[in-house]
């Protein structure tokens, strides 16, 4: 029987029109997370109580963080590199890294995170109200560049993490109210063994970003069903962490004992009624946690 914990609390209320993406950056001592539709990328520093964004060129998917301390911000279609320390009110300043199917007019990156190895590892996701199953996995390294991952097409790529070894890699889409997980060679870019890693238990509800803990646990932040499940490195329930807005879209650890559990959250595809009643949908959330996570892992190079 899984545990349901207390309700996470408003940390920033953002009120993203669509929040993703979050992460913890230690060396920062801060949070990073994007809102898709506005095109920004935000920052807060719990220490100071101070937060800011930066509006972006095109909408970002997601971000990763490099050995350097720069950040890597995926675009709608190109990767790129910029440098939070020499950024200004205004201005965040972009090195283009690589483009991403840019022959493909429907789709965009979409959900990703930092493997155990040095590499970060993204999917895309179709817009086309068809809805065709036209988005690929990739792995992106300095050393090798853009190398797609052998795995099924899927809609809307998200929930990519990583087992402790990095050897699993975790992964859905969120049109099936299921996570996979699959063998993951980091090295050769390759996979194999895919198969149903856990199916949640509200059908209605789908599967978002997540993160894995210091124990191997997988935390999913789940659409539409108003919280963050926490899954054993078998797949089974164990706790149930609420949140008081109806789509939490990615989860992170952080703080300086990595026991601070960061949602952030969409205001999308809500009734007017509803978010008269959620004022702060699309805000970021917090709630402490008894086992930590793991530090955020990073890019080489």
């Amino acid at each position: 029987m899984s545990v349901e914990l207390a309700p996470a609390t408003l940390v920033v209320d953002s009120r993203c029109t669509h929040g993703e993406g979050v992460l913890w950056c230690e060396q920062r001592q801060s949070v990073l997370w994007i809102d898709i539709a506005e095109r920004r990328l935000w920052e807060h520093h719990p220490a100071r109580g101070t937060r800011r964004y930066w509006v972006l060129p095109d909408r970002p998917g997601c971000i990763g963080l490099f050995d350097d301390g720069t950040l890597l911000v995926a675009l709608v279609s190109s990767l790129h590199r910029a440098d939070l320390a020499s950024a200004t009110d205004d201005t965040l300043p972009l090195q283009w890294l690589a483009d991403v199917e840019p022959y493909k007019p429907y789709t965009r990156s979409n959900d990703g995170r930092a493997d155990r190895h040095g590499n970060f590892v993204f999917g895309t996701m179709n817009e086309h109200p068809e809805r065709a199953a036209d988005g690929r996995f990739y792995q992106y390294s300095t050393r090798h560049g853009l190398r797609e991952l052998p795995l099924p097409g899927i809609v809307i790529s998200n929930a990519i993490s990583f087992s402790l070894d990095g050897r699993t890699m975790y992964w859905c889409d969120s049109v099936s109210p299921r996570i996979m997980a699959c063998d993951y060679d980091p090295e050769q870019a390759s996979t194999r063994n895919v198969r149903e890693f856990t199916a949640l238990a509200d059908t209605a509800a789908e599967p978002d970003g997540s993160a894995v803990d210091a124990a191997g646990r997988v935390w999913n932040a789940q659409w539409r069903a108003r919280q963050v499940s926490c899954y054993a490195p078998d797949g089974t329930l164990l706790q149930v962490q609420p949140v008081p807005v109806k789509h939490p879209t990615c989860v992170a650890f952080g703080g300086n004992d990595l026991r601070t559990l960061y949602v952030i959250s969409s205001r999308l595809d809500h009734t007017p009624e509803e978010l008269a009643a959620s004022t702060h949908a699309g805000s970021l959330f917090a709630a402490r946690q008894a086992q930590p996570g793991l530090p955020e892992s990073r890019i080489r190079g």
